[in-house]
């Protein structure tokens, strides 16, 4: 896993509430092998036409086709646990999402997968899209290590992670790189249960 300490990028406002995850990975492409591919399947069905031609949407107009944050509403990512979705976001070049809420699953494979979601409040998202609606274009700075958004106009919002959570994007640790971070305690500790079960082994 990539790790992320600090983005300053494109930000795209995404104005409707409960974004779900079947609208960031239709079901039929569950099982595409993870890839470049998958920057397509972001919003599939109201990206692209059955042609593949582009529809009118956000994603597709410049400079959002470039964006790098989500600025959402609320409940983002509700739905289904398929993790597929965040394939489709991270693809795409997403690397963070502010939203006021965020469906506890998909929160949790943003975690497992390097992107950082940010929980502000509604208020504070919903004056973030402004910004970005007034002002197509404009870049927000997000600094994991400070715990800092700072928007369009430079006003700074602070936010909580778990200290976990924090570590394993700052180093990049996926499940099995922070599991394998205490190999040598494993090994002690099966050498040591070796040595004092010898009859186990004989």
């Amino acid at each position: 896993m990539n790790p992320f300490a600090r983005i300053s990028a494109i930000a795209v406002p995404i104005d409707e509430p409960n974004v779900d995850t079947n609208q960031l990975c239709p079901t039929r492409f569950n099982k595409l092998p993870r890839g470049p591919a998958y920057a397509r399947v972001l919003f599939h069905d109201r990206r692209f036409n059955a042609d593949g031609s582009e529809k009118e949407h956000i994603l597709n107009a410049e400079p959002f086709n470039r964006a790098q944050i989500i600025v959402a509403d609320r409940n983002w990512g509700s739905g289904s646990s398929r993790e597929s979705a965040v394939y489709a976001l991270y693809e795409f070049g997403i690397r963070c999402i502010i939203a006021p809420s965020f469906a506890d699953i998909h929160l949790n494979n943003c975690y497992k997968n390097g992107l950082l979601p940010v929980v502000l409040g509604e208020a504070e998202c919903e004056a973030l899209r402004g910004q970005l609606r007034d002002r197509p274009g404009a870049t927000i700075a997000v600094d994991l290590d400070a715990q800092t958004v700072t928007d369009a106009r430079g006003g700074i919002h602070r936010f909580d992670i778990d200290p976990v959570r924090k570590k394993c994007l700052l180093e990049g640790l996926d499940d099995i790189a922070r599991t394998l971070q205490y190999q040598r305690a494993f090994e002690a500790f099966e050498a040591d249960y070796r040595n004092e079960r010898a009859w186990l082994y004989a």
